[in-house]
């Protein structure tokens, strides 16, 4: 299992575990996705508190700089 998410590929890596692979060809489709299935896997208690920010941060950052570049 994943002890820290410092990309991307983590989190997918992450999610695949449980059979989860985030794929729209929408590259903003595809980070609000992944934001839904680890705030749920956090919910559920999959994810604990650290990784979940980390997680959410990366997210961010991304969708961030996804948005700067159009």
């Amino acid at each position: 299992m994943f002890n820290e998410m410092n990309s991307i590929t983590d989190i997918r890596k992450w999610l695949v575990q449980f059979r989860t692979i985030v794929y729209t060809k929408d590259r903003l489709a595809d980070l609000e996705l992944m934001e839904d299935e680890m705030r749920e896997a956090y919910q559920m208690g999959m994810l604990n508190q650290e990784m979940y920010q980390k997680a959410m941060l990366i997210l961010l950052q991304e969708k961030s700089a996804l948005s700067d570049n159009k």
